[in-house]
């Protein structure tokens, strides 16, 4: 195993940058995912770290070892980093079986053929494989096809493995599974795995930490439940679901924690809620209320337990299955709500929900 760190590493085509000076370290066998939109430069980074792209600016180190410097002109090719690489569309050989697509990487390194034997059969007994090595690649599944790349990646003993978006090409069930599967994997065999993706629920799922990024840069990094219940900012917010972000003013702020904060507000959200940092009286924010931490109760019932925030009008409501959907119009502004699919629905309704669940972001 080796930790990964990214000291200022930046990566221009041109006039464009790609990749703006960032800083990271991932640390032995931890799993860390590179997580933004198209184009936020998550790819690039990863591409950077396996040696396919040579960054412009900053320092890259595996283990003990500096792989790229660009201030020193320091620059070790891929195949002398000691990773293995996941691609998004496995790059696996149909020309080949399985145990050759397996093979390759010790073969190139002119292994033993009693070792390349052994280690490629336990290899792919890690990933469950072990009966489809004589299978001509092309007749496998998505999802097997996935399991060979893996073991691949793993049969030569990598230091660190890069995965760009291995599951984007499954359907949602087999990438579920898939992702569960690979993530035990990787807890068992404690290795240190940099991961790309555009999906929000897969990084949550899978990775230690999660590094938002947008336009070449780092916005957040964090633990999943962190960063999705504490962004740092509007922008890391939005990216995570569909967030209610309500314009409030800042009536007081008292500490209440190491880092945290108790506030008062008034405006398109009234009442208090938590901040991560102290925010002046008069300074606008906004608040950042998630769809599943509401509560809606029947005005002419009562607010219950713990009061009503805001009370208005039903305006919309869908049925999605295990959950409903409803969209309340409380004094011209727009709040949704995530309930159980159960909940009686009145055109009036009353907004509850724990202070700790709403967010204060400055605006």
């Amino acid at each position: 195993m080796s930790n990964v760190v990214l000291e200022k590493v930046s990566r221009n085509f041109g006039d464009f940058i790609a990749v703006n000076g960032i800083d990271l370290r991932v640390n032995e066998g931890e799993f860390v995912t590179l997580l933004g939109p198209s184009g936020c430069g998550k790819t690039t980074t990863l591409r950077m770290v396996a040696g396919l792209e040579q960054n412009t600016g900053g320092r890259i180190s595996i283990g003990d070892r500096v792989v790229s410097d660009a201030d020193r002109g320091l620059f070790v090719p891929a195949e002398h980093r000691a990773l293995g690489m996941v691609f998004q569309s496995y790059a696996i050989w149909p020309h080949m079986t399985v145990f050759d697509n397996v093979a390759y990487p010790l073969r190139v390194r002119r292994t033993q053929r009693t070792e390349i034997r052994d280690r490629v059969l336990a290899a792919l007994r890690l990933v469950e494989m072990e009966g489809y090595a004589d299978r001509p690649a092309p007749a496998l599944s998505g999802g097997q096809q996935q399991r060979v790349a893996i073991a691949r990646a793993l049969v030569f003993e990598p230091a660190l493995l890069l995965l760009d978006e291995p599951l984007s090409n499954l359907d949602a069930r087999l990438r579920a599974q898939m992702g569960s599967e690979f993530r035990l994997l990787q807890k068992r065999l404690g290795i240190t795995s940099l991961y790309v993706t555009h999906d929000q629920e897969e990084a949550m799922a899978l990775s230690d930490r999660v590094v938002v990024m947008q336009a070449g840069r780092v916005l957040q990094i964090g633990a999943p439940e962190e960063i999705y219940q504490r962004p740092h900012s509007a922008a890391v917010a939005s990216f995570f679901g569909s967030p209610n972000l309500l314009p409030a003013t800042v009536v007081d702020c008292v500490r209440v924690g190491d880092g945290e904060f108790e506030v008062s507000v008034r405006g398109a959200w009234e009442g208090a809620c938590r901040a991560g940092a102290a925010l002046a009286a008069g300074s606008s924010v906004f608040v950042m209320v998630r769809p599943e931490n509401i509560r809606l109760v029947d005005d002419k019932r009562g607010t219950g337990e713990g009061g009503a925030v805001l009370s208005g009008r039903v305006v919309q409501s869908s049925f999605h299955g295990a959950r409903r959907a409803v969209t309340i119009e409380v004094n011209g502004n727009a709040i949704r709500a995530e309930i159980p699919a159960l909940t009686p629905i009145s055109e009036r309704m009353s907004v509850t929900v724990d202070e700790r669940a709403a967010w204060a972001l400055a605006s």
